[in-house]
């Protein structure tokens, strides 16, 4: 009888950490689509749906500020190990997918600065590249729901692929910008864009980072490849 109030304490706190990790899920899956409108408005040029991605950055920003109150909360109740971990990925994973939204964002303002432009042949390399960062985010979110860390190894993994496609589009906008100065400011823009979603994945890391620690502790992560090799011509 006397481990009954435990218990029902220890369920109360089960119940609202599971709250919270779906709470992040839907915070996260809310970045993405911001990020999915912001790559559609790019293509379709429609300055009033950007402007409305814009506004919507907002609402992603309220969420991650109530999470991380609800995570301070649970933390005031006395947490093991396992949760003290678990608290930690709840303060660490909204921040960046507030950044992520954020990121989604600045791609819809400069598809507006873009539109003043005709339209550029580089769009579809952009396309693939936001295309890559969106399922890195969406994959690493199933990880962290399901706490799994093999998969957001995986996740973690992959970023080398999105890398090197940023990499390729970064040489493909110089060497345009090289052939002709016209292109030289709508260029300008598109890899501003790209460097965004580049930095989406690496976020989408970091929460895949997070995962493992969460899972693993302090258990060292396995090595993994690196491909952005902008640095090497003067990053954006």
């Amino acid at each position: 009888m006397n481990t009954q109030p435990n218990d029902h304490i220890v369920k109360s706190y089960d119940e609202e950490q599971r709250r919270i990790v779906a709470e992040i899920v839907r915070m996260g899956e809310t970045a993405v689509a911001q990020l999915e409108a912001a790559l559609d408005v790019v293509e379709r040029r429609d300055d009033k749906a950007a402007q409305r991605i814009i506004a919507n950055d907002e609402a992603i920003d309220a969420i991650e500020h109530q999470v991380s109150h609800d995570v301070m909360h649970l933390a005031l109740r006395g947490p093991m190990a396992r949760d003290l971990r678990e608290i930690l990925a709840g303060l660490r994973i909204p921040a960046d997918i507030e950044r992520i939204g954020d990121y989604a964002a600045n791609v819809a303002k400069r598809s507006i600065a873009l539109n003043v432009s005709p339209p550029m042949p580089q769009i579809t390399g952009l396309r693939a590249l936001g295309k890559l960062a969106a399922r890195q985010v969406r994959d690493v979110l199933v990880a962290y729901q399901n706490s799994d860390a093999e998969q957001a190894v995986q996740v973690r993994a992959r970023d080398a692929e999105l890398d090197a496609h940023y990499t390729a589009l970064f040489r493909e906008l110089l060497t345009y910008m090289m052939e002709d100065p016209r292109n030289i400011t709508p260029c300008t823009h598109l890899l501003f864009m790209a460097k965004n979603l580049e930095r989406i994945g690496d976020h989408a890391t970091n929460i895949a980072e997070n995962v493992w620690f969460l899972v693993h502790g302090d258990q060292p992560l396995p090595p993994r490849d690196k491909r952005d090799e902008t640095s090497t011509t003067g990053a954006v």
